[in-house]
């Protein structure tokens, strides 16, 4: 019987932490909250309560600077904001703490070539920005997804981080044709 009442309370004790828990996700990020209540259960929620409408999919904006192979810079009502290409690492140019890496200069060059100056439409997945506050997006110029040229001209790898993977396929399949 004693045996069957430790379990009992271990089990207890176990929903108790894992509802604490998530209590203070939903508290301190709701949107995240919801992504990690959705992968816990398994269920699909509707798309508005894990999208952020914030910034609609039509809205452009223009580019006022390149970074490097994969960060720009971007004019948001007056505000510049910095943008992550979402599924794509391209080599380190040695700007920032980070060593540079060969084509790092190249891939900053390409991406200068395709976005600078120009407006751009800005795609969220799921996450809105990353550790280091920059915006995660995917990013269109017209019609040309910009992430996937990148990879396919052979400047970029790929590099998907979940819950950011709504195109890692996409990009899979464009590594492969080069």
């Amino acid at each position: 019987m004693l045996i069957k009442n430790k379990k009992f309370f271990s089990f207890i004790s176990l929903v108790i932490l894992t509802l604490g828990y998530l209590s203070v996700s939903i508290l301190e990020n709701p949107e995240e909250a919801m992504v990690e209540l959705k992968n816990i259960v398994d269920v699909e929620l509707p798309a508005n309560e894990v999208e952020d409408t914030s910034l609609v999919a039509t809205e452009t904006f223009l580019v006022t600077k390149v970074i490097d192979g994969d960060t720009i810079v971007v004019d948001m009502d007056g505000k510049e904001k910095r943008v992550r290409y979402i599924g794509i690492d391209t080599p380190e140019t040695g700007k920032s703490s980070r060593p540079a890496e060969c084509y790092g200069k190249e891939a900053t060059d390409r991406n200068r070539e395709l976005v600078e100056g120009k407006r751009v439409r800005l795609e969220k997945d799921v996450s809105e920005t990353d550790k280091y506050g920059r915006l995660l997006r995917y990013v269109y110029v017209e019609d040309e997804f910009i992430n996937k040229k990148l990879i396919e001209d052979g400047f970029a790898d790929v590099a998907t981080y979940p819950p950011d993977v709504k195109y890692a396929e996409v990009f899979k399949t464009a590594k492969k044709i080069i």
